[in-house]
């Protein structure tokens, strides 16, 4: 825990973050049963996968079950993770797009900064959080099936957490990657035309931890 501390302290100067959540998309066939509630906001069939991913780019937890149309914040408070995590609070903190709840141990950006304190954590917080988005470019390459499968969701569900297990494997066995597949942007997705989806309620705590984090780390 430690380590994963000051390694994603190094990316930026984010302080206590022991990892980064998102949802990413794996594009399926449309499905003969329920086909609905697998149409992503982008319109195509989808898995959305929850992964949080340290800043060795090494999957954490994951959650691999739910359909395209369920939003990244359900995904989260329906899971173990979230249960285990609300009730005893973790040494260290998620980061996580302004799509999740700021918690006390899961900090979002400021949606409207109003001083330099809150724009240089907002910058470090982008920074630091780009682990789980190259996370999420590197296993796509790596797995180029994870681009499109011609499969139902529930085999679907299973060849992606295959290919989470050996992209983890590959991590800790620094299986040699090619420079710019480390280094380079996330994988392309569809560009989102749409409007973001609703901003999550900041609650009372956890505005309390990130107010601290800004006045200890961030502020003149």
């Amino acid at each position: 825990m430690a380590r994963t501390k000051r390694k994603f302290f190094s990316l930026g100067g984010m302080p206590n973050t022991i990892g980064a959540i998102d949802c990413t998309h794996v594009h399926i066939q449309a499905p003969h049963s329920r086909e609905w509630e697998y149409v992503n906001r982008k319109g195509r069939h989808s898995i959305n996968v929850q992964l949080v991913g340290n800043a060795d780019l090494v999957v954490t937890n994951c959650v691999v079950r739910w359909p395209g149309s369920v939003h990244d914040a359900r995904i989260l408070r329906a899971s173990r993770l979230f249960q285990k995590l609300q009730q005893t609070t973790p040494d260290g903190i998620l980061l996580g797009d302004s799509g999740y709840p700021l918690l006390p141990w899961l900090m979002t950006p400021f949606a409207t900064v109003t001083n330099d304190s809150q724009q240089r954590y907002n910058s470090v917080h982008a920074t630091t959080r780009g682990t789980i988005e190259r996370l999420n470019g590197v296993i796509k390459r790596r797995f180029a099936c994870l681009n499109y499968l011609r499969v139902e969701p529930q085999k679907a569900c299973h060849i992606i957490c295959a290919c989470i297990v050996l992209h983890n494997i590959a991590q800790t066995r620094r299986v040699p990657l090619q420079e710019a597949l480390i280094n380079g942007p996330p994988c392309a997705e569809v560009p989102d035309l749409l409007p973001p989806p609703p901003l999550q309620p900041d609650l009372p705590a956890g505005r309390a931890v990130r107010n601290a984090v800004v006045n200890l780390y961030f502020s003149n």
